[in-house]
């Protein structure tokens, strides 16, 4: 929320700067993001002026020359090309030497030939947005509706000398979304009491029931919906003061009415709306659900289908406003408005976020009701609006308040002991203390032998047990104030657990396999989240997404490295090893709730090495990437080894250069190539990817490491080439050899694969090293031979293999 210091002021005893108010209260529980000021401390000789002769210029159709008084006694000439421009007017005046908006200077000069000194400012050109500049004056110069001295302070005069606070708002503290609530925070911050300018509503005009009913079908939906009526209202622009208030709080002035129903939202925190009585279509407002399918066209001039959920503000018949969100546009409040209806009201905060929600229509209105209002000052801000209404539209306010529901609003009492609030917070606060606390934030409290009764006002409704007491105590007191302990217990000494460790582990081996870590949402598209999948299960979707691209929780990690990856070629970098380690979110048939598992995957393009002067560019293939996975696989020392299987289902995977890895009967992840056709549909370049299941891993049985000495004794190596039918695998042929080659044997190395005419067409030839070796002593030839044999003799016997 942004707070003007200025006005700040008026309602408390502010004894410290504005950087000095933003580094206190920060520390008290409320943060306070920044201090900017309007004029960025930068702007100079922008004063008041006043139009005192307009003849047209000369040699232009549209420029006017204007003698402008700015308070020298001599007038000042000043060429202006604005279409509202004329004699008599209060003018902002940039003088040459001046600094305006993004720090422009102004200078003297001519225009077709007339000599200009100075400059007619429009607001915008002093660095206000259009957002925010009033719209009556969109396409001109700004004019002051009150008569100020020239040559005086404009930017004074335009608040933009004050300071503006940006209050961070924490949904636990929505009693500071008003500047009255901001008051009572920095009145306890500094220990001084808000003094507030109330005045009584004067009513002059006939009873309130002459010009309409209120009824509120359902409470729950409005617990409190209190309206007033002022007659005979003049709608015109706000005076300056008003318009200085918003617009230094980021809100556009519109109109009187309208501008002031915007003011009591940010000094009460409690949103209000104005009707046009005579274009309600009847004498009777009520209160209920929308029905399937009503239509209402809004402020913004947007058209809704409502929906049942939807709690709207009827005629009688036709919905005339959303809820606590926005005004319909048949009931707006325009010049032509003579009598004003004024809703006041507390709303069901959920209906009215998801109203919001579902039809874009986020507001500041909307955000305070959904996080709560102070149901005591409902009718209080009522009644400001109607007699300030009334008093800057020449107006009367009618007899009585409509009182269609309405909350008791009776204080908060939460009793708490001394010792308790000690206790907790380790300190040794006598009573007195802790109730010139409570007395500071404006709680009433009695204090009798350590024991209070707090009773908290309805502005702070987030105060309800005592642990909310004892936190309010530790903030005022100053958290910087509380002792500092070291437990008196035996201390623990921090560690990982086995599964962090592990998981850090996994992380620093895949960097240094050069691999980049991303973090991705967790949140993405249905189909998505259904590719890529090791295990089946249900989808998990949010009730309420932002958007249609992040609605159900991811069940692979792929996913979103292929998102980066394409991120990444867009922007040409193409060499790409990525890699994420985070949960995936499987849900079983029958269960509300999925489960998390641990994942780690990556995705490689490109370039893995790089052309240079004496070597060769290389790009990523499949046998890199399982380089990886084995490397990574190996630290985990399983002592059933995975075994890769022909990934032929997945349709984003290619059919020939992809494999399921199995840990038993277990998958516990995926490698290979995109499919062809899924890299151009998503724009992406020959992509690797691998993804692995780590609490499979984790779970899995693992074999202690062993150091072995060096050996002693030679080895002794056999070559052998076989061929075999084109579907016998690598696997196939190393099992049958790991099975008969003898204790002796140490290794079995595959060193060549042919495919040619040399060979039958259905046909491949694998050829192997197998190392032998004994520990205690020389083998002999005979040995070696022996275990050779029947590795030879099982090769030919169970795979038909040809010996070459």
């Amino acid at each position: 929320m942004d707070v003007s210091y200025a006005w700040l002021k008026e309602l408390v005893d502010v004894p410290a700067t504005p950087e000095e108010l933003m580094d206190k209260v920060s520390r008290t529980g409320i943060e306070v993001d920044s201090v900017r000021y309007p004029d960025d401390q930068k702007m100079k000789k922008v004063v008041v002026g006043k139009v005192v002769e307009l003849a047209d210029h000369p040699d232009s159709d549209h420029l006017h020359v204007a003698q402008v008084d700015v308070g020298e006694g001599a007038l000042r000439q000043i060429v202006c090309g604005a279409p509202n421009i004329a004699v008599g007017q209060t003018v902002i005046v940039a003088l040459p030497g001046a600094r305006i908006g993004g720090n422009e200077k102004i200078k003297k000069g001519k225009m077709r030939g007339v000599e200009s000194l100075g400059m007619i400012c429009a607001l915008q050109e002093l660095g206000f947005s259009d957002s925010i500049a009033p719209k009556s004056f969109d396409a001109g110069i700004y004019v002051f509706d009150e008569p100020l001295t020239p040559g005086s302070d404009a930017l004074e005069a335009l608040g933009m000398h004050d300071a503006i606070l940006d209050f961070e708002i924490t949904p636990n503290r929505a009693d500071a979304l008003g500047m009255r609530g901001v008051a009572w925070e920095v009145g306890a911050t500094y220990n001084t009491t808000p003094h507030f300018d109330d005045q009584p509503v004067v009513e002059q005009g006939r009873p309130v029931a002459d010009y309409l009913t209120a009824t509120v079908t359902d409470p729950t939906d409005a617990p409190a919906y209190q309206m007033r009526v002022v007659d005979h209202v003049t709608v015109q622009d706000s005076p300056l003061w008003l318009q200085r208030r918003l617009w230094n709080a980021g809100i556009r002035p519109i109109n009187n009415i309208v501008d002031v129903t915007n003011l009591i939202m940010l000094g009460y925190g409690q949103p209000l709306h104005a009707f046009d009585h005579a274009k309600l279509g009847s004498q009777q407002i009520v209160v209920r659900r929308a029905t399937a399918g009503e239509a209402l066209t809004t402020l913004d001039g947007n058209a809704h289908e409502l929906d049942p959920e939807d709690i709207v503000i009827t005629n009688g018949q036709q919905p005339i406003a959303l809820a606590g969100v926005m005004g319909g546009l048949d009931s707006e409040i325009t010049a032509t408005t003579t009598t004003v209806v004024i809703e006041a009201a507390k709303f069901a905060p959920v209906n009215v976020r998801k109203t919001a929600l579902r039809y874009n229509l986020r507001s500041q209105a909307s955000a305070r009701f959904e996080k709560g209002i102070d149901v005591g000052s409902i009718n209080a801000a009522l009644d400001e609006a109607a007699r300030l209404m009334a008093a800057l539209g020449n107006g009367e306010v009618a007899t009585g308040t409509l009182s269609a529901s309405a909350i008791d609003a009776t204080p908060t009492v939460v009793d708490i002991s001394l010792s308790r609030i000690n206790h907790v917070l380790g300190t040794a606060l006598d009573e007195e203390t802790v109730s010139a606390i409570f007395k500071r934030l404006g709680f009433g409290v009695t204090a009798a032998d350590g024991l209070f009764a707090v009773s908290v006002p309805t502005r702070r409704w987030d105060i309800a047990i005592e642990a909310d007491l004892i936190e309010e105590v530790a903030r005022i007191y100053g958290y910087d104030n509380l002792p500092s302990t070291l437990p008196t217990t035996t201390m623990t000494i921090g560690e990982f657990t086995p599964t962090q460790a592990r998981i850090r582990r996994t992380r620093k081996l895949l960097e240094g396999l050069g691999l980049t870590q991303i973090i991705s949402y967790a949140l993405t598209s249905p189909t998505k989240a259904a590719a890529f999948t090791l295990t089946p299960a249900e989808a998990t979707s949010v009730a309420f997404p932002m958007t249609e691209d992040h609605k159900t929780l991811r069940r692979n990690l792929v996913s979103g490295l292929l998102d980066a990856v394409a991120y990444n070629v867009a922007r040409k970098q193409t060499d790409l090893a990525l890699y994420e380690q985070g949960r995936v979110f499987l849900r079983t048939a029958g269960h509300t709730r999925p489960a998390e598992h641990e994942y780690v995957a990556g995705a490689l393009s490109g370039q893995l090495i790089q052309k240079n002067w004496h070597q060769a560019a290389q790009s990523v293939d499949f046998y890199a990437v399982k380089g990886v996975v084995e490397a990574l696989l190996a630290d985990y020392r399983l002592e059933t080894p995975v075994q890769y299987v022909a990934l032929t289902d997945e349709p984003a995977m290619h059919p020939g250069q992809s494999a399921t890895l199995m840990l038993g009967t277990q998958v516990i992840g995926l490698i290979g190539r995109l499919h062809p056709a899924y890299e151009a549909a998503n724009s992406l370049p020959q992509t690797f990817v691998f993804e692995l299941d780590l609490d499979a891993l984790m779970a899995a049985p693992r074999s202690e490491m062993q150091a072995a000495p060096a050996p002693k004794f030679p080895s002794v190596t056999r070559d052998i080439a076989v061929q075999v039918p084109a579907h016998v695998t690598n696997a196939q042929i190393q099992a049958v050899i790991a099975a008969v080659g003898g204790k002796y044997l140490q290794e079995s190395h595959l060193f060549d694969v042919y495919v040619g005419d040399k060979v039958a067409a259905d046909q491949k030839s694998l050829a192997y090293t197998l190392t032998y070796r004994r520990d205690d002593q020389t083998l002999t030839e005979d040995e070696v031979n022996a275990a050779f044999a029947k590795v030879v003799a099982a090769l030919t016997q169970e795979l038909a293999a040809q010996i070459r």
